[in-house]
């Protein structure tokens, strides 16, 4: 069986387009959850929060709670109208060891975040403050951009957005996952060779039906 650490490092290496593909096409958040900047990568352990709409008071309670290596999935309802973390809950997190934040609300001091080159995979980015007033949940199961993520299952992030592994399924989806991008390298190379991709993908019966 392979090392936790070694299967979420290797897993973090695979696109996040690949991964989804792989796992059946599951898994992927709703395209609006996207990093605060171009080259944001991220992968680790969930550790799912639930808050109220503008209300970022379980997140500093997950920080509190949170192990080196854990990524904060948060569930916010969706709402955008409170930047529900800032440049303080960072700071906060980088020295408790988190890996990054995924978030289904706003957050806010995106300039000072990018700096600390702290991974945050956001639907908006606000100015407005939020409360810190009700603790509805951490680590237990939440739904964040349209998946479910319960505690412990792999997140990772890039530029083209985020995936959730379920840690039951890790292993097989990293071998799925390994294989399609060896299947894939083929193609390119044979694409390269000057092979049509409606040939490759075997496409070209399609467009043959298209025609009569």
């Amino acid at each position: 069986m392979i090392d936790m650490q070694e299967l979420i490092t290797a897993i973090g290496r695979i696109p996040t387009a690949t991964l989804h593909e792989a796992m059946g096409r599951r898994g992927a958040m709703l395209s609006y959850i996207k990093p605060i900047r171009s080259g944001m990568k991220l992968v680790g352990r969930a550790l799912p929060v639930r808050c109220p709409a503008a209300d970022n008071l379980g997140l500093h309670a997950a920080i509190a709670m949170a192990k080196p290596g854990d990524v904060l999935v948060a569930s916010m309802d969706g709402n955008t109208e409170g930047g529900a973390w800032g440049e303080i809950a960072t700071v906060a997190a980088q020295v408790r060891g988190i890996r990054g934040l995924v978030i289904d609300g706003a957050v806010r001091d995106t300039e000072r975040i990018c700096a600390l080159q702290f991974p945050v995979f956001a639907k908006g980015v606000s100015i407005k403050g939020t409360t810190k007033k009700t603790l509805l949940s951490v680590g237990q199961p939440v739904v964040c951009g349209g998946v479910l993520v319960n505690p412990g299952d792999i997140v990772v992030g890039d530029d083209d957005g985020v995936v959730v592994v379920p840690l039951g399924e890790a292993e097989k989806v990293l071998k799925a996952a390994t294989e399609k991008e060896r299947t894939e390298a083929e193609i390119l190379e044979q694409i390269r060779q000057g092979k049509l991709t409606v040939d490759l993908l075997g496409l070209r019966p399609l467009l043959e039906g298209e025609k009569r």
